[in-house]
Formats: structure tokens, C-alpha cells, sequence
């Protein structure tokens, strides 16, 4: 019956022996993700150290024609499935007496790379002899992910509510949220600032959280000083000053 239900609108219908078999197989695509988003996230930490540029290393490991899939780090998980459905599994893991270490650790390095970021933004401000109290951050992108009008647990909120703990001034801008709306942990009270050149270089600091493709236009960074860009967008031939996030 739910193969027949599903078939009515899905082109491939995938059946297996049960439904712990299903929720199965959904979790174990959302904890592939989950592990190895964490192990870029953790080599980008290790390789700003370092001074290697880890969009470059993932570009060049990817020409590998076998035995590997490229990930991408970034400033933190989001949607519903990958910050959540993973840890479902493990509070049921310790009623079978198993502490899931890989998903563990993996929760713990995504979670963590939000803080990161902005210590990144407040290291950036210094070299520029600004402090992070009382500078002006516009944050690009409050979507999880490209192109979408999807905020659930979205990083961008705890960047944004961690640089006003710092003293920072923030806004944002996102063409898909118009308004900022209350979630499950976060109601920051903000409406988008408008899309244009003139915007973005009335701040000191542009953090670019989301790789929406309205934010790949050199033009809106022509009067720009400062980029922290988290997600590759930005190249240093636009104008301002580029960190990698």
C-alpha cells in the first residue's frame, strides 16, 4: 500500500523489508552526510593554521576519478535532518548499551563551527585595526543553503546572536527573508537590508554565510573593505579584502 501511495507521485519507487529498514536507510544517508561534512569543517580549522587553502585541496582530490566525493565546509549545519535526525539514533543507541562515537564527535565539530566563524570575523576586524565591539556586520544569507526560502536551523542565527554577545552591530541581508521570522531557538528581530553596492559598503564587515546566487555579483562588492566568506563565493579579484571562513 505505501508503494502504491508513493508510486502515484515519486518516478522510483525504492521498497524495502520494513519500516525500521526505511528510517533506516534515511539515517544512514543523513549521518554519511553529517561525518563527513564534520571532517572537512575540521581540515579547514587545521588548514587555516597551516595557511592551505582547503577549497583548493577538495578541487584538486576530487579530479581523483574513483574512491572519493567531494565535501564542503562551512559555518554550520542546517535544515532538519542533518543538525537533528542523527542524534535520534544515538538516544536510541543507549538503550541498546552503544555510544555512537562517529556520530558524536561529528555533532560536536559542526556545532562548534559558527563560534569559529566569528572568531574568524573578530581576527579579520583586528587586522584592520578595528575591534569587533562596535563594528558594523552584515550577514549574507540567513537560508541554510543556496537559493531557498529554508531557515531551519540555519546557522546564520547563532553567528548573528554571537557577534551581538561580542558587541558587534549586525544586519543582514537575504532576498529570499524579507523579515527575519521566530524559530525554535532564535528571534533576532531583523529585516533585510536592500541587495545593492552602496548597502554593503556601509559596513565594515561582510560575512557571507550563505552562497546564495545573488551574492556572486562583483559589482555588490565594489565599495566593500572586508569579507569573511564562508561558503567560496567570493574571489579576491572584487575588491575588498577576502578571509576564508
Amino acid at each position: 500500500m505505501a508503494c502504491a501511495l508513493y508510486a502515484a507521485a515519486v518516478e522510483q519507487v525504492v521498497p524495502v523489508s520494513s519500516a525500521r529498514v526505511a528510517e533506516a536507510a534515511k539515517l544512514l544517508e543523513n549521518i554519511y552526510r553529517s561525518v563527513n561534512i564534520a571532517l572537512v569543517n575540521e581540515l579547514k580549522m587545521l588548514f587555516d593554521r597551516m595557511g592551505v587553502d582547503i577549497w583548493e585541496v577538495i578541487e584538486a582530490a576530487q579530479t581523483k576519478p574513483f574512491g572519493f566525493q567531494a565535501f564542503y565546509p562551512g559555518p554550520g549545519l542546517g535544515g532538519h535532518c542533518i543538525p537533528l535526525d542523527p542524534f535520534y539514533l544515538t538516544w536510541k543507541a543507549s538503550e541498546y548499551g552503544m555510544w555512537t562515537r562517529f556520530i558524536e564527535l561529528a555533532g560536536e565539530i559542526n556545532s562548534g563551527m559558527p563560534a569559529w566563524v566569528v572568531r574568524k570575523v573578530q581576527e579579520a576586524l583586528s587586522d584592520e585595526g578595528r575591534s569587533l565591539k562596535g563594528a558594523r556586520v552584515l550577514v549574507l544569507g540567513l537560508a541554510y543553503k543556496p537559493d531557498i526560502d529554508d531557515d531551519r536551523e540555519s546557522p546564520s542565527y547563532e553567528m548573528i546572536e554571537l557577534l551581538r554577545e561580542r558587541g558587534a552591530e549586525v544586519a543582514y541581508c537575504d532576498p529570499y527573508f524579507p523579515r527575519a521570522r521566530a524559530g525554535r531557538r532564535h528571534d533576532i528581530g531583523l529585516v533585510s537590508v536592500p541587495l545593492t553596492a552602496e548597502e554593503f559598503g556601509r559596513h565594515d564587515c561582510l560575512l557571507l554565510a550563505t552562497a546564495h546566487g545573488d551574492f556572486a555579483d562583483p559589482s555588490l562588492y565594489a565599495q566593500a573593505r572586508l569579507v569573511v566568506d564562508t561558503r567560496n563565493v567570493v574571489r579576491p579579484g572584487w575588491g575588498p579584502r577576502v578571509v576564508r571562513g
